[in-house]
């Protein structure tokens, strides 16, 4: 059990030196964190921002409580099991978008869901993450997609977990206490609406007091990060509940400095969204501590943000401005989440998808985490588009890539071809113009003597 340890969440910079070549980063990276981790402080979130002067320069989110290695967690986020072979009988993408890096397409409210649902049609099952698709209180989940929380997603790509579809979840929802009952209302609504309207089954709504203690900030990098306290109650509300619970909805108040929701606004898209690297540390911990579909939407602040006018807003973020609860995306997306699982043997069960079934993976060029390094290992397809990337690493043609693992699409039409043509069986560059001539190699390769030469 995990039990009352002053639970919380924070943000942590470190430099790593470079290995050459870039090979073996992911135990690499283990090994190097291992020394500058306290035994109460573990990974849940890894972003490599950038490389300069011979050095990775990591960001890694972590869940810090006292002794809290020695508790019930016993998976590292660095875990890794090497897929035997692949599937060939589907042809099943991964899609991510990071969270917190200003992507152009995905980086605002559910922006990327029209990228989504191209490339989901180019594919028999496409698994994302709630990034691309929350766009507040509309969610447009095509039928062929997996909505799955980003550490879960992670831990499919890295072989430690399957997924397992589900008719349904049951649903618990988890929101903060507030002195204005009209902002815990909206969240009440919304979650009686999506049971009268789509059926879902809501197995408990549980009010949090105190409420959790969530604050937006930046990384140095300029990613969106944050801070998180008072997790307590939660995690003892998941334990107690576990056996009653199928997936997890958290509405909770994100804390960001005063006039930041007309900045943000007005910034004609140009700011990167603050609320969702907080969002995104936080339902990494969940699910990685309780194997449980997770996702958070940020809890409207008052009524005076609620009745402001933001005026004619960026198209990506139109969605934000007409919403109130911000919460529909999730509990839509949450109602058929995956069963997430973790056993070695059950993971070899008919109709668990593993890494093993997954074909391709295509995420913005530049963002590397270790979804991205997992995909290098197992050896998966990898596209890296360019247009729509945010905050960029370095060029992820860098990294080992065996041949004809790693392709570059201009856009995400270039992404889902480059996608056709793979699950057709058609090596993409057959359809590009001009076609170079394949060279001739004599083999074995032969060093000619002196006395040949002589002859």
């Amino acid at each position: 059990m995990l039990g009352v340890q002053k639970l919380h969440l924070l943000e942590k910079q470190f430099s790593v030196p470079l290995v050459p070549g870039n090979h073996g980063l992911i135990e690499h990276l283990e090994k190097a964190l291992s020394f500058q981790l306290s035994d109460n402080e573990i990974p849940v979130r890894l972003v490599i921002a950038g490389v300069d002067d011979g050095k990775y320069l990591c960001e890694v989110g972590c869940l810090v409580g006292n002794d809290l290695r020695s508790r019930s967690i016993d998976q590292s986020i660095f875990s890794y099991r090497q897929r035997r072979g692949t599937a060939s009988g589907s042809f099943n993408t991964v899609f991510i978008v990071p969270t917190g890096v200003g992507a152009e397409v995905g980086g605002h409210a559910g922006d990327a869901t029209p990228a989504a649902q191209l490339l989901a049609s180019c594919c028999d099952q496409l698994i994302t993450h709630p990034n691309v698709v929350n766009a507040s209180d509309i969610n447009e989940l095509p039928s062929n997609v997996q909505y799955v929380e980003g550490s879960v997603l992670c831990r499919l790509l890295m072989g430690t977990v399957g997924l397992e579809s589900v008719k349904a979840n049951r649903l618990a929802v988890v929101f903060d206490i507030q002195p204005d009952e009209m902002i815990e209302n909206l969240v009440l609504n919304t979650v009686e609406a999506a049971r009268t309207t789509y059926g879902l089954d809501c197995s408990g709504l549980f009010r949090l007091n105190p409420p959790l203690e969530l604050t937006a900030t930046t990384s140095k990098s300029g990613r969106a990060i944050g801070e998180g306290r008072h997790l307590d109650s939660l995690f003892a509300l998941l334990e107690e509940k576990a056996d009653e619970i199928d997936a997890l909805a958290i509405s909770s108040l994100i804390n960001v400095p005063q006039g930041m929701h007309d900045q943000y606004f007005r910034s004609d898209g140009a700011m990167i969204n603050p609320w969702g690297g907080i969002e995104a540390m936080l339902t990494h911990a969940v699910s990685h501590c309780f194997d449980i579909p997770s996702a958070h939407a940020p809890m409207m602040e008052s009524r005076a943000i609620l009745n402001e006018d933001p005026g004619t807003v960026d198209p990506r973020m139109a969605a934000e401005a007409i919403s109130s609860s911000f919460l529909t995306c999730v509990l839509k997306g949450l109602k058929q989440s995956p069963r997430i699982v973790s056993d070695e043997q059950n993971m070899t069960a008919s109709g668990v998808l593993t890494a093993q079934d997954v074909s391709c993976m295509v995420i913005p060029e530049g963002c590397i985490g270790l979804p991205t390094l997992a995909a290098l290992e197992q050896g998966i397809t990898v596209i890296a588009v360019r247009e729509g990337s945010g905050l960029i690493a370095q060029e992820l043609a860098a990294l080992p890539w065996r041949e004809k693992q790693f392709y570059v699409a201009e856009n995400y039409w270039e992404a889902a071809g480059i996608l056709s043509a793979l699950r057709a069986g058609i090596a993409p560059a057959s359809v590009r113009r001009p076609m170079s001539r394949l060279a001739v190699e004599t083999w074995p390769a032969r060093t000619s003597t002196r006395a040949e030469n002589a002859v």
